[in-house]
């Protein structure tokens, strides 16, 4: 699986974190910044990272910002992104399973590490249980 991840300077640490656990589990992972702590716009990273997972250069996405709202507000306005604000596990989980979540966004500033290590590993390894949730998916996907 190839991943992308993006953060803003509110995401950055947690960013950090996520992606040297990806690197170390096999998965080959794009940095599309921020790539320090210094103040950027969230928009400019989600959007780049957004334009991409929408051309099917990666089979899914995390962004991280402060709170994951701004980031999961950028990218759930592009087609065919379903972006999922996780900050517990049964979230993360039912992201994967009834809505195909294709892209994660998490709270730099919500969430501690160990939490984000397994709202991570959920998301990643839950299967989509498709059928009437893909009916759904669907549904959306011809209304934008």
């Amino acid at each position: 699986m190839v991943l992308a991840i993006g953060s803003d300077h509110g995401g950055y640490e947690l960013k950090e974190f996520l992606k040297s656990i990806l690197i170390e589990s096999g998965y080959e992972v794009k940095d599309f910044g921020c790539y320090s702590q210094d103040s950027v716009d969230y928009p400019d990273i989600a959007i780049s990272l957004c334009k991409e997972l929408q051309k099917g250069s990666f089979d899914r996405g995390i962004l991280i910002c402060g709170t994951g709202i701004g980031m999961s507000i950028t990218a759930n306005r592009f087609k065919g992104i379903r972006a999922t604000l996780c900050n517990d596990l049964f979230s993360a989980k039912m992201s994967r399973r009834h809505n195909n979540s294709n892209l994660l966004c998490l709270g730099g500033r919500i969430i501690g590490k160990d939490l984000a290590k397994e709202i991570l590993n959920i998301w990643l390894t839950e299967p989509f249980d498709g059928d009437r949730h893909l009916r759904r998916i669907n549904k959306i996907d011809d209304e934008i």
